[in-house]
C-alpha cells in the first residue's frame, strides 16, 4: 500500500494505491473517486453496539466502508474529509492515540477504534464528553477544519476550545479562564483548554464554531 497527501492544508485528499489483496477502512461518505473494480463492502463501526457507540458519544457515523483489491494490479482510491483542511498520517506502533469527534478519516485494517469517556472537564472545554481511543498497529488518517499543527507537550500547554485534533493518552484536559475574569471575557477568549503531561497533541488552526459565530450575523 502506498499513500500520497495531495491539497494540503486547505483542501487536503489522500490518493491511497492498494496492491492486490490489500484493504482500507474509511469514514463513510469518504471516497471521492475509485477505480471501477475494487469492491467496497459497507459494516457497522466495530459492530452494532460499538457502532451506536461511536456515532452517539464519539460522533462518529455509524458506517464505515472497506474497500478492497481483490484485482491482480493496483488499483486507487481517493479520499475526502467532509471539512476543508489538512489532513495526517500518522503511524501506530502498538501506541495509542485519542481523537476529538469527527478527526477519524481511514485507517489500515489493524488498527482498533473505541470510545472512551473523557470526562466532565474535556466536555467543559467544549472537547466532549467521549473522545475516540486508536489503537493497533497501521495507519490512521485525521482530518481537520483548517491546518493540522503537532506540538510536544512537556509540562503544560493552552489550547483554545474546538482547537484540539488528537493528544496521547498520557495528556490530561483542564478547563480554565484564558486570564482573569474580566480579560477572559471581555477578549473574546473565555475558557481554554489546559493540556498537561508529557506527549504529543495536534492542533487545526481553524475552528467550526468561530465560522459558525462569524457567519451567524451576516446571514440575517
Amino acid at each position: 500500500m502506498r499513500s500520497k497527501i495531495e491539497g494540503a492544508p486547505s483542501f487536503a485528499y489522500i490518493h491511497v494505491d492498494l496492491d492486490p489483496g490489500e484493504s482500507i477502512v474509511a469514514e463513510s461518505d469518504a471516497m471521492a473517486s475509485m477505480d471501477s473494480d475494487l469492491d467496497m463492502k459497507a459494516t457497522f463501526n466495530g459492530g452494532l453496539v460499538s457502532a451506536l457507540l461511536k456515532r452517539f458519544l464519539g460522533g462518529e457515523s455509524l458506517f464505515v466502508n472497506t474497500f478492497s483489491n481483490n484485482t491482480r494490479k493496483t488499483r486507487r482510491v481517493t479520499l475526502v474529509q467532509k471539512t476543508p483542511g489538512d489532513i495526517k498520517e500518522i503511524a501506530l506502533k502498538g501506541n495509542a492515540i485519542c481523537l476529538q469527534p469527527g478527526a477519524y478519516v481511514a485507517s489500515t485494517p489493524g488498527v482498533r477504534l473505541a470510545v472512551r469517556w473523557a470526562g466532565f472537564a474535556s466536555w467543559i472545554a467544549k472537547e466532549g464528553l467521549f473522545k475516540l481511543f486508536c489503537t493497533g498497529q497501521g495507519i490512521l488518517w485525521i482530518g481537520a477544519y483548517g491546518g493540522i499543527l503537532f506540538r510536544d507537550v512537556a509540562g503544560a500547554y493552552i489550547v483554545d476550545t474546538a482547537h484540539l485534533v488528537a493528544y496521547e493518552p498520557s495528556i490530561t484536559l483542564k478547563p480554565k479562564l484564558a486570564g482573569g475574569l474580566f480579560s477572559s471575557f471581555f477578549s473574546g477568549e473565555g475558557i481554554v483548554t489546559r493540556v498537561e503531561g508529557k506527549g504529543k497533541i495536534a492542533i487545526q488552526t481553524r475552528s467550526l464554531e468561530g465560522l459558525r459565530d462569524f457567519l451567524n450575523p451576516r446571514l440575517y
